[in-house]
């Protein structure tokens, strides 16, 4: 018994489409889908797979997705299957975009992301608590925690030195504290749950193509590589060296090697590099962003699609009649760099990580970078509650309807357990409400 790829892409394709809810709804709906209803891949190759990705840098969910293509389908089933999970959203995101540039003025959608605003400060907080619920269950890793917080919120130090620091210490550990920076999984089951036999069984032997071979694995680094390269290539003969478009290629492809922990990890990255330091959008549009990426299908990450689109629209705002195309492509290219080395880590790395699976020097500097990331998250958490609590800066106002906004959706949130899409539901409506009454009073 086996499932041909055409049976395989049109499943993926509908997963393109039905992917909301963050990498944790995501990986529920493949378990669903994959383990209990299709029996495609038993429930311990399925963790196995899903424990592998949470290893590497990238969206957790889009890695899972190409693993199983991978492991079904060889090297086109990963690449199509991880790609079907990313198109549906990259589409919908540029059109978002265009809407949001084009009609965000007008004072009712205005009124929408007022209401988001303060839902997203709400939503990456919980995150900063989730993912630190998950990974840090020692001393250490709260020091460690606290120390990247302390660095980013006081001295400024960019992402990647934080990340680098962390590694470091998590290596040293490994060697002189191991007990402190084991591993652990909230996605183990302690009953081993049967559906029935699965195409790839637990004992089904691992299929050639997955197996560790240097010929091929040197053969698909070098297809990576010009996958990377031609395209950047291009774009500089086109634009120029110091231009928009190769500074975004550029710029995503290293916050592809630094998303541990999922996309609320790399996004103060994101926001250090498109905000502070090249100024493609403000501060209060990345939130926007981070809105529409919370209330689309596919990976959250898929924010990068806002970021490059906002950047080459408002670019060629001037001097060009349709700045739309200028936009999709600065989108395109953000999506392409981005993804690039999830590909990379699967089809490549993938038989040469899990050779090293479950050694501690290799699992320790990752531990370690997921403990840095919660401080991190925390600090992008209050500098977002800054923005929109005190929109005006310190000398302003205090925005008193956004501050209870927040508080009812961090309450929706960590006591009522509801889910993203909910609370950016509920809040959108709240900046509506506040809108349509203070119309009505004056």
């Amino acid at each position: 018994m086996s499932v041909s790829l055409s049976e395989a892409l049109k499943f993926w394709a509908k997963l393109g489409f039905i992917s909301f809810g963050g990498p944790a709804g995501q990986i529920a709906v493949l378990h669903q889908e994959l383990v209990e209803k299709r029996r495609w891949i038993s429930e311990r190759r399925f963790l196995h797979a899903l424990n592998y990705c949470m290893l590497l840098p990238g969206p957790e969910a889009q890695q899972l997705v190409t693993y199983i293509g991978w492991l079904m389908h060889r090297s086109w089933g990963g690449i199509l299957a991880g790609t079907l999970f990313v198109l549906p959203s990259l589409f919908i995101l540029i059109a978002l975009s265009w809407v949001y540039l084009t009609f965000g003025q007008m004072p009712w959608i205005a009124a929408i992301f007022f209401g988001i605003k303060p839902a997203v400060t709400a939503i990456v907080l919980h995150a900063a608590v989730r993912i630190g619920k998950r990974t840090i269950h020692n001393q250490a890793l709260k020091w460690i925690a606290l120390g990247s917080f302390l660095a980013i919120f006081i001295l400024n130090l960019s992402f990647p030195i934080i990340v680098i620091i962390a590694a470091a210490i998590g290596y040293w550990g490994s060697k002189h504290y191991p007990d402190y920076f084991q591993q652990f999984s909230n996605h183990e089951s302690n009953e081993d749950r049967r559906y029935g036999d699965a195409i790839i069984d637990d004992d089904t032997p691992t299929p050639i193509h997955a197996q560790f071979q240097l010929q091929k694995t040197v053969l698909h680094s070098a297809i990576a590589f010009g996958c990377w390269l031609l395209p950047i290539a291009i774009l500089i003969l086109i634009f120029g060296w110091k231009t928009l478009y190769p500074e975004i290629a550029w710029f995503f492809t290293k916050a592809a090697f630094l998303t541990f922990g999922g996309a609320y990890a790399v996004l103060p990255y994101v926001y250090q590099g498109a905000v502070d330091h090249f100024h493609w959008l403000s501060a209060n549009q990345m939130m926007d962003g981070l809105a529409l990426g919370e209330t689309t299908p596919g990976p959250l990450i898929m924010v990068v699609a806002f970021v490059g689109y906002l950047a080459g629209h408002i670019q060629h705002l001037i001097g060009n009649s349709n700045p739309f195309w200028f936009g999709a492509l600065g989108a395109v290219v953000a999506t392409w760099f981005t993804f690039l080395p999830s590909f990379f880590f699967i089809l490549v790395g993938g038989p040469l990580v899990e050779s090293t699976h479950g050694k501690i020097s290799f699992t320790a500097p990752l531990t370690a970078i997921t403990a840095a990331v919660v401080g991190v998250i925390v600090n992008l958490g209050l500098f977002f509650a800054y923005h929109v609590f005190l929109p005006h800066g310190l000398g302003g106002s205090i925005s008193w309807i956004s501050i209870l906004i927040c508080a009812l959706a961090a309450l929706a949130l960590f006591k009522f357990q509801k889910g993203v899409m909910t609370v950016l539901g509920g809040c959108a409506l709240a900046g509506l409400l506040v809108y349509f009454s203070s119309a009505l009073i004056t």
